[in-house]
Formats: C-alpha cells, sequence, structure tokens
C-alpha cells in the first residue's frame, strides 16, 4: 500500500515522502531543504530511490544537490536546465512510474512558468501541485500570467474530486481566512476555517485536502459562483471567470 507523509522544513514547506510498506525505497517531493529528510531516512533506514520535482523555486530544490550526492536518486523534473541534476526531465503529456504507480505529468505554468505537477489514478487518486494549488488559494504570480494561472487550475479541477491534494505549503488557515472575505456567505468555508484553527492549535497538518472539497472552499476554483464574483466586484473585473480570477488573485496579493 502507498503511503504519502510530511517531511515539514522551513516555517511552512511540506516535503512528501512516499513510500510502500512492503519496501525500504522511497520517494520524495520538493526537497527544498536536505536535512529533514536525510534525518528521517537515517532513522527509518529507507533508500531514496527517486525524487519529483514540480518547478526550479529555491525551497523546492534547494537539497537535491546534496541528496544527489549522498543518495543517488532517479530525479525527475521540468524542462528547466535551471534546475541541475534532473535525470528525466518532462512536460505535458508525459508519464512516469513511481513507486509502482503511473504519473501523469501536467504542465500548470502560472507561479513559475516551469511548473508542472504530478498525478496518479488509483484509490484514492493522488495529485502533487508544489505551489499551484493550495487549500482554498493558489500560487502568487511570479512569472506567468493570470491567464495561465487559471486555466492551469481549471485543469486540475477536472480531476476526480476524490483526487487527495498534496501542495507544497502550509498555507490553509490564511487561505480560508481570505476564503471568508472573497466568499463571505459560504458555510463550507466557516467551517473549514474552524477546522484549520483546530488542526493548527494540535501542529498537525491541515493536508493533504482533496477537489471535492477544495471546489466548494477555495475561492480560486469558483470564480464562476454569483457570490464570488460579486464580492470581487467590488475589487475590480468580473466581466468573465478569468477576469474575475485576476481580481480575486491581484486582491489577495495584499489582503
Amino acid at each position: 500500500m502507498l503511503s504519502v507523509t510530511p517531511i515539514p522544513a522551513f516555517g511552512d514547506n511540506y516535503i512528501w515522502l512516499m513510500r510502500q510498506d512492503t519496501s525500504p525505497d522511497v520517494c520524495i517531493v520538493d526537497p527544498g531543504d536536505a536535512a529533514p529528510v536525510i534525518q528521517i531516512l537515517e532513522r527509518d533506514k529507507l533508500n531514496l530511490a527517486s525524487v519529483l520535482i514540480t518547478h526550479h523555486h529555491h525551497d523546492h530544490v534547494g537539497g537535491l544537490a546534496e541528496l544527489i550526492e549522498r543518495y543517488s536518486p532517479h530525479v525527475i523534473g521540468p524542462h528547466n536546465p535551471q534546475i541541475a541534476g534532473i535525470d528525466e526531465r518532462v512536460g505535458e503529456g508525459d508519464t512516469c512510474r513511481v513507486m509502482g504507480r503511473l504519473f501523469d505529468v501536467m504542465e500548470v505554468p502560472g507561479h513559475t512558468l516551469d511548473h508542472i505537477a504530478f498525478f496518479t489514478a488509483g484509490i484514492p487518486p493522488l495529485l502533487f501541485c508544489g505551489d499551484t494549488l493550495f487549500s482554498a488559494g493558489c500560487g502568487r504570480l511570479f512569472e506567468g500570467t493570470p491567464e495561465q494561472m487559471h486555466h492551469a487550475l481549471q485543469a486540475l479541477a477536472r480531476l476526480p474530486d476524490d483526487t487527495l491534494v498534496f501542495a507544497a505549503h502550509e498555507y490553509t488557515q490564511a487561505n480560508l481566512t481570505f476564503a471568508s472575505a472573497a466568499d463571505p456567505n459560504n458555510p463550507d468555508v466557516a467551517v473549514a476555517l474552524k477546522e484549520a484553527q483546530r488542526a493548527r492549535e494540535l501542529d498537525r497538518p491541515t493536508l493533504p485536502s482533496n477537489l471535492g472539497r477544495e471546489k466548494r472552499i477555495n475561492p480560486f476554483l469558483r470564480c464562476a459562483d454569483p457570490d464570488v464574483r460579486a464580492t470581487a466586484s467590488r475589487h475590480g473585473n468580473t466581466d468573465t471567470d478569468q477576469a474575475t480570477f485576476a481580481t480575486l488573485r491581484a486582491w489577495k496579493d495584499t489582503f
């Protein structure tokens, strides 16, 4: 059975660890820091067989060189020569096999231009989406356009509702606070915010989420909702879903 566990890093990153219960081989997703990964591997006598990279930001690749030198894993990541150490460069429509599961690669530019996500069908389906989709939020637009990010999020939203969403940051509580302002009449947001607050009080992760839940609480996936659009209209153009997304993203940047 495939399990996924978070390795906390920095202030709010999660490095995800995948393993099968019948093997010491593991896969790590977005190792921004090598130290906590090495600690887990050595403590549990695990073998780092593979690494998935979603994009080039340092808090996602900063530990890669040290892990390669120490364990020589097979590294899969985007077509970006800026990221050193990738063995298998992948893009939209490609597949890769990791931990016995076949993953589809999706190009999801917006946060960065090289951003990709990894999706595997199964029971349940799994999505490693880096900084594109967060619980109740989405990534800032450092390199891409609102149009690109909106398109990327719509592609992710077409995945099955039971898909578990393994985002790379613990931003849920702050995102839900914004969602409460952007979608103030949504009872699901109010419930989710209380749940997130309780989880963080207990020092528990709020992730993974799932896509069905995100479609109910994430304003960036609800740009067609009349209430979200009406609220966003006080902050900018909401003539289309894409324009509503751009307005929400700009509002969130200064919220």
